[in-house]
């Protein structure tokens, strides 16, 4: 294990993995859903796990979702989570309900395990059914471990169009004993939370509540999966899973615990760390942007500008072309629902001013262009009416996001 960097109580865990936390194992295979590719995973936990989970918004909520609900109704905890992509098993009525149920009852044969201890989700191509003969034969061939090729056959088996894996790990101290967060994503299009077409499944060995554990997760989502975005898309199939085996032997945690601060910054890290992963990895994408807006009258609507930012199409082309039009900031700015003083507003591009008081700035457009070749760009915005702040991921939008969506299916 290669611990790499150190931010307060929190320690990133450059190698770490959903396996890392005590507990935990993991597998991914070849169910022949998609060509040669792994598209069948599971992650398996040693004991009954206190577990949490936030979905999508959309009306369409997939039949995994609905399965994924009714287990965690009965008490709270899960073993497993089975997942396969290539079908999302989304809109597809009573037979994929059915077939969704199945997996659960699979899985838990499978493993030994209660049926509501098995949590289910899918990704792919939505309205169509599931080829139950194949999830069944792949379920049987799911051999988990706690090696990094078990953790990577896992990450590999969930991706969809994604172009590389997302993985994040973070380990903290809580009574004097190690606790570890491990995570794992997919999502590259439809990216637009509350939520977007993207799964994360976290992993922590820390002792604490299903409620607690569930109160946690929401507040996190809100900062970071709830504020990436790639092309404005929202899915039928999102759902982030939290399972914590309590094996790292810490007095129970609450947010009165003294030390609550040190695991929910290790809970915040790993989701914001995946959840950057994802708007970097947006389909086509060459540059991962952030937007930070300061001066907001509330957090709420500070993060509501972040987003409303990087989620303009004329902001995300402008950055792909590495042209410093702020115009386009400004015009995102502008029709928000957040309060703004139209004059008195800073923006600025990486170190670059642009904009202040609402004064145009002079700037070098070569240099200003030559920043904007970088793969990461940030955004910065002032509004100046009081101490909100927030930020927003995303990336920019290049002539490949048509392409790979134009034949998605084919």
């Amino acid at each position: 294990m290669t611990i790499t960097k150190q931010t307060g109580q929190v320690t990133a865990v450059a190698d770490g993995t959903v396996v890392t936390p005590k507990g935990f194992q993991a597998a991914g295979v070849n169910a022949g859903l998609r060509y040669s590719k792994k598209d069948l995973g599971v992650i398996l936990c040693d004991v009954p796990a206190s577990a949490a989970a936030v979905y999508t918004q959309s009306h369409f909520q997939a039949a995994p979702l609905k399965v994924t609900q009714a287990s965690l109704a009965v008490e709270q905890k899960l073993q497993a989570v089975i997942v396969n992509s290539a079908c999302a098993n989304a809109c597809t009525g009573a037979q994929g309900l059915k077939d969704a149920y199945e997996m659960r009852e699979l899985c838990a044969k499978q493993f030994g395990l209660a049926l509501h201890h098995v949590a289910v989700a899918s990704t792919g191509v939505i309205g169509e059914y599931l080829p139950m003969e194949k999830i069944r034969a792949g379920i049987e061939k799911l051999v988990p471990g706690a090696t990094m090729a078990d953790a990577e056959a896992f990450q590999t088996a969930i991706l969809t169009t994604d172009t590389v894996m997302k993985r994040a790990c973070y380990q903290t101290t809580v009574d004097g004993k190690t606790v570890t967060v491990g995570g794992a994503a997919k999502g590259s299009g439809m990216i637009h939370p509350n939520m977007a077409t993207m799964l994360a499944f976290i992993t922590t060995d820390a002792n604490i509540s299903s409620a607690v554990l569930h109160d946690a997760l929401r507040s996190i989502t809100d900062v970071s999966f709830n504020q990436i975005t790639v092309d404005g898309d929202t899915s039928t199939n999102d759902m982030v899973v939290v399972m914590a085996s309590g094996l790292a032997g810490n007095d129970e945690l609450t947010p009165d615990h003294p030390e609550w601060e040190h695991f929910y910054e290790a809970l915040r890290k790993t989701c914001e760390d995946l959840a950057k992963q994802i708007a970097k990895d947006g389909e086509g994408a060459t540059k991962l942007i952030e937007v930070r807006v300061r001066g907001a009258k509330t957090d709420d609507e500070a993060k509501k500008v972040a987003k409303q930012i990087v989620g303009s199409n004329l902001v995300k082309t402008a950055v792909y072309g590495a042209d410093a039009n702020w115009g386009r900031i400004i015009g995102a700015i502008g029709y928000s629902d957040a309060d703004v003083n139209p004059d008195n507003v800073d923006v600025a591009i990486g170190p670059i001013v642009m904009l202040k008081g609402s004064e145009p700035q002079p700037f070098s457009e070569e240099e200003a262009a030559a920043y904007l070749q970088n793969e990461m760009i940030v955004i910065d915005v002032d509004l100046h009416i009081g101490d909100g702040f927030g930020i927003a991921w995303g990336c920019d939008l290049t002539y490949d996001y048509v392409k790979i969506n134009a034949s998605y299916r084919t």
